[in-house]
């Protein structure tokens, strides 16, 4: 998962329609969530300051894929988004400076699918 590949995020609205949208991630080992790095105005963002959402991250790369299912929240504090840039930057590239716009999504996982030939490559608890 070190590799700089994008996902989808799709969150489930209390209406239970889909929002899905393609996203940069990281993993956080320590927590066993996935963070994505966004701002107070995306949708993404705004869905989750009304309450906690499932959610899942899907990325693709030929025959491997990874997906991680989970409740999703967002949260502004800023030792987790520093934390969430720094990580997306070494796995993607600086993002733009939001300021305190700056929101961090944190998808706590509950269950991570993936198939064989991720590997080792993936978190643990990784299954097909």
């Amino acid at each position: 998962m070190g590799e700089r590949h994008l996902a989808v995020l799709t969150l489930v609205r209390p209406n239970g329609q889909p929002h899905t949208t393609p996203v940069g991630f990281t993993w956080d080992q320590s927590t066993g969530s996935a963070r994505i790095i966004t701002w107070s105005g995306s949708v993404k963002a705004r869905l989750l300051e009304v309450g906690h959402l499932r959610g899942s991250i899907c990325q693709v790369d030929g025959g491997r894929w990874l997906t991680i299912e989970g409740i999703a929240r967002v949260t502004g504090d800023p030792d987790a988004c520093a934390d969430a840039i720094a990580a997306y930057a070494a796995r993607y590239r600086p993002p733009k400076d939001r300021g305190d716009e700056r929101r961090v999504v944190v998808i706590e996982a509950t269950r991570i699918l993936a198939n064989a030939h991720l590997g080792a490559a993936g978190p643990p608890g990784v299954r097909d």
